[in-house]
């Protein structure tokens, strides 16, 4: 069975034969009759041939038209032209009012026929007045519409206070007294800071790894005494840092921190510093200058939102006090249930109820507030929400007949649903650490004897111990009724 493919002629021969090849290719090649080629072949000519495969090789059988170059661009020509260029210029006419006529020359129009006696347009025939009403649902189909959902306007938006900074601490005072111990104890100081419980470990780890080696172990209370005898002057250093960095923002640092740093103050170690007398002293009396500032601006912030009809966000407000056991003055108390009970009313939707209850059952004012009028429709979110609530708030849930189990527990605030974060990828595995050795002070060491060297072991301790932050104690904002 012949098969067609594209050869190329390569050469000629005396007896009229020709040699080809695979179009583009080296192989295959072989041998055609020159009678099967066209007049005027040449070499390099790529011609379709009919071929036929055997065991023998290729046999060319025909010869058909090889591929042509067809130039199928049309080209216009472009004619000359020896007039002079002429530019065009456009100038537009001014506007004059006077072609209208003068309206005042129409004569008196007291004549014309009153409108009701006036022709119809167009063609003269009068117009059909007896048009049926247009229906309200006309233009969009058959099919009525539904009750449309009530609407509910916002209220207008408060400014929001600045928020408030966040502690920052440096690390001079430390440093500082770090620079001041010798080369051997720094590491050890270094551990100290992070808490006893870690030098203990790292200890431990460092035996360890000398008994596996075969190597002499050392005795882990004199670290310990050593580590014990450095920690009060890193606590008085890292406190420092911290008082001073609070001091600099007095007056827009967060309550929680400058909180924090005053209650670190009450350390025996620091009240017998003279270098900190006088600013605990200082922190003190800016602490409760500020939790009197953020008490009234926080009666302001709920005034200010009730005053606008934000009943919602003057419930999260009365549910987060600036302190722990804040009083709530009973007349913005009494306001602020009145405007809740208010709220609640039967064509509010469901959405609303539920935001509202949400909020009221984490405020003070919760016994206060009662329903003057169930809901039209008692959606299955807003059962299980009042199901939820009904340890906090039982007159509500008796109000709307929604039974509550009497074993039930207060429950907690719901959390803001935040998007997942995107994950990174993992970081490349480094390569560890080598160990830092360090020898201890020959007057420390008492219990060890003088021929046998003490080494501790402290794994990469100033590159891979992670800086000492502590971390402000988040305060749970009051629930107290009143």
């Amino acid at each position: 069975m012949s098969r067609r493919i594209e050869i190329e002629l390569t050469s000629s021969r005396p007896d009229g034969s020709w040699t080809w090849r695979a179009a583009g290719a080296r192989e295959p090649k072989g041998v055609l009759d020159g009678t099967l080629l066209s007049q005027g072949s040449k070499p390099g000519d790529v011609v379709k041939a009919e071929a036929e495969f055997d065991i023998d090789g290729i046999t060319i059988v025909s010869i058909t038209q090889g591929r042509v170059k067809v130039d199928k661009v049309e080209k216009i020509a472009l004619v000359g032209n020896d007039k002079p260029f002429e530019a065009v210029t456009q100038q537009l006419a001014k506007k004059d009012r006077g072609d209208r006529g003068d309206r005042r020359d129409r004569g008196d129009r007291r004549d014309r026929p009153a409108r009701g006696d006036r022709p119809a347009r167009g063609d003269g025939a009068g117009r059909d007045t007896d048009r049926r009403p247009r229906r309200d649902n006309a233009g969009t189909g058959d099919k009525p519409r539904g009750p449309r959902r009530p609407h509910f306007e916002a209220p207008p938006e408060l400014p929001q206070r600045p928020k408030a900074k966040r502690l920052k601490a440096g690390s001079t005072n430390r440093k500082a007294v770090l620079s001041e111990l010798p080369e051997d104890q720094r590491p050890i100081a270094e551990l100290a800071l992070q808490g006893m419980q870690t030098v203990r470990q790292r200890l431990k780890d460092a035996n360890a790894a000398l008994a596996a080696e075969g190597k002499p172990t050392m005795p882990e209370q004199s670290v310990l005494q050593m580590a014990e005898n450095l920690l009060p002057r890193l606590r008085v250093a890292d406190w420092l840092d911290r008082a001073e960095a609070a001091r600099k923002d007095l007056a827009e640092l967060d309550l929680r921190d400058l909180r924090s740093v005053v209650a670190a103050a009450n350390d025996p170690v620091i009240e017998r510093a003279e270098n900190c007398r006088e600013l605990v002293a200082e922190l003190r009396t800016g602490l409760t200058a500020r939790a009197d500032q953020e008490y009234q601006n926080w009666l302001q912030d709920i005034d200010a939102a009730l005053g606008v009809g934000r009943i919602v966000r003057a419930l999260k407000l009365a549910g987060q006090p600036p302190k722990a056991g804040a009083i709530f003055p009973d007349e913005l108390g009494r306001r602020l249930a009145v405007a809740t009970s208010q709220s609640l009313v039967a064509d509010a939707l469901a959405d609303r109820w539920i935001a509202v209850l949400e909020a009221v059952a984490f405020a003070p004012i919760r016994s206060q507030v009662t329903v003057t009028s169930k809901p039209e429709t008692i959606t299955p979110d807003l059962a299980k929400t009042v199901e939820r609530l009904g340890a906090l708030l039982p007159q509500i849930a008796a109000s709307l007949g929604i039974a509550v189990a009497s074993t039930s527990h207060a429950p907690k605030p719901l959390r803001t649903v935040r998007p997942p974060a995107k994950k990174l990828p993992p970081k490349p595995p480094t390569a560890p650490t080598a160990a830092v050795v360090t020898e201890v002070s020959a007057d420390v060491v008492t219990e060890a004897p003088a021929d046998v060297a003490v080494e501790v072991v402290v794994e990469a301790i100033v590159e891979s111990a992670p800086e000492v932050v502590e971390t402000p104690v988040a305060e749970t904002p009051s629930t107290d009724e009143g």
